[in-house]
C-alpha cells in the first residue's frame, strides 16, 4: 500500500524510466515501529528525495494500528 501510494505521489511506478530527470525521485526507506494488539510491529516507509512524501494510511507519527485498520476499512474494494 506505501508503494502504490508513492507511485502516485511521485506520479510514475518504480523503475520507471518517466522518473528520469522527474526532480524527485525514491530515496530508500526509513523504519517505522506500529504498535498493535499483538505487539510492536517494525515497518518500512518509503521515502522521496524532495522529503515532502506524507503517506495517507500509516501517516507521520501515528503508531497505533487501530486508525490504520480504520482507514482500510474504507478503502473501497476493486474485485
Amino acid at each position: 500500500m506505501l508503494e502504490a501510494e508513492m507511485d502516485e505521489h511521485l506520479g510514475y511506478e518504480k523503475n520507471s524510466v518517466a522518473g528520469n530527470n522527474s526532480g524527485n525521485s525514491r530515496n530508500g526507506y526509513g523504519k517505522k515501529t506500529i504498535i498493535s494488539d499483538y505487539g510492536e510491529c517494525e515497518i518500512a516507509v518509503p521515502r522521496d528525495r524532495n522529503g515532502d512524501f506524507e503517506p495517507k494510511v500509516i501517516e507521520k507519527r501515528q503508531t497505533r494500528t487501530d486508525e490504520i485498520e480504520q482507514k482500510i476499512m474504507q478503502i473501497p474494494y476493486a474485485g
